[in-house]
């Protein structure tokens, strides 16, 4: 068995003749360093700033509200990145939607960033248990499907996610995945790397995961042979980049969207 059926939130625009696509995917949208202003992440202006850098993938996280809403946020709590405090999952979104992140900007509904560019995809990260029935419902109010990738470090909160959907989403492996599918590329197992990713769409890891190299030739190659696409976070340096590319990974994520716009121009794969 290998990964899920293919979807088309993997259908990364590609230039004309060009042998693949690559993915390139705004971390918590263009804010830090070098976008609409530091300090911004996953902020409405920080998505904007991407989608007119010409990205067509972006990349968020999710916590739920006291009263099941589901919010575009990285921290289960205000008090980093906006001018309020509190665990969002014991704020009613009343109360949440009047922070400010950075002082300025508020804290958006992932309804509103899924329905506010009908022609991009976004990666959802499900942070916490509070975000698993509000990130659902939002998707299934948009009928965003074919635009969403759920991913979770906890397996059971993303299959709990994908449960209550109506229609597939993309999916991506929990870390309980990623140890086997590791364990198994490692040693060369490969029926044990393609049963870790069984039912998956996609790899995201960094480029090391503790003491092991994961962004490297092998890891690649495992994951394409079980069929899943592999997205490396969150690089931030040209030439990684370009190594990554060369190795063949099908999408990066990245905080310096201007530079991977540049470095995939450079390789001819960035979408005019």
């Amino acid at each position: 068995m290998t990964g899920a059926a293919p979807h088309p939130y993997f259908d990364a625009p590609r230039p004309p003749g060009a042998a693949r696509g690559v993915a390139a995917l705004a971390h918590r949208g263009f804010a830090r360093p070098g976008g609409v202003d530091t300090g911004l992440e996953n902020s409405m202006a920080a998505f904007a700033a991407a989608v007119d850098l010409g990205f067509r993938y972006l990349e968020t996280d999710a916590h739920g509200t006291r009263d099941g809403v589901a919010v575009a946020l990285h921290d289960e709590s205000l008090d980093r990145t906006t001018d309020a405090t509190g665990t969002v999952a014991d704020l009613p979104w009343e109360v949440v939607r009047r922070a400010r992140i950075g002082g300025t900007e508020p804290v958006p509904k992932l309804e509103d960033l899924l329905g506010a560019w009908p022609d991009v995809r976004v990666n959802v990260d499900v942070k916490a248990t509070s975000g698993v029935a509000a990130v659902a419902a939002a998707i299934e109010r948009t009928r965003a499907h074919d635009r969403v990738c759920v991913t979770s470090f906890s397996t059971d909160r993303r299959r709990a996610t994908l449960a209550r959907l109506s229609s597939p989403v993309a999916t991506s492996a929990g870390t309980r995945e990623v140890v086997g599918f590791l364990a198994g590329a490692r040693l060369r197992l490969d029926a044990v790397a393609r049963w870790a990713l069984r039912g998956v769409h996609a790899l995201q890891v960094p480029v090391r995961q503790g003491p092991v190299r994961v962004g490297d030739e092998r890891t690649v190659a495992a994951a394409h042979a079980a069929g899943a696409h592999v997205h490396v976070w969150t690089i931030n340096d040209a030439d990684e980049m370009r190594r990554l590319i060369d190795l063949g990974v099908d999408g990066i994520v990245t905080d310096r969207a201007d530079l991977l716009r540049d470095v995939l121009t450079e390789r001819g794969l960035w979408p005019a």
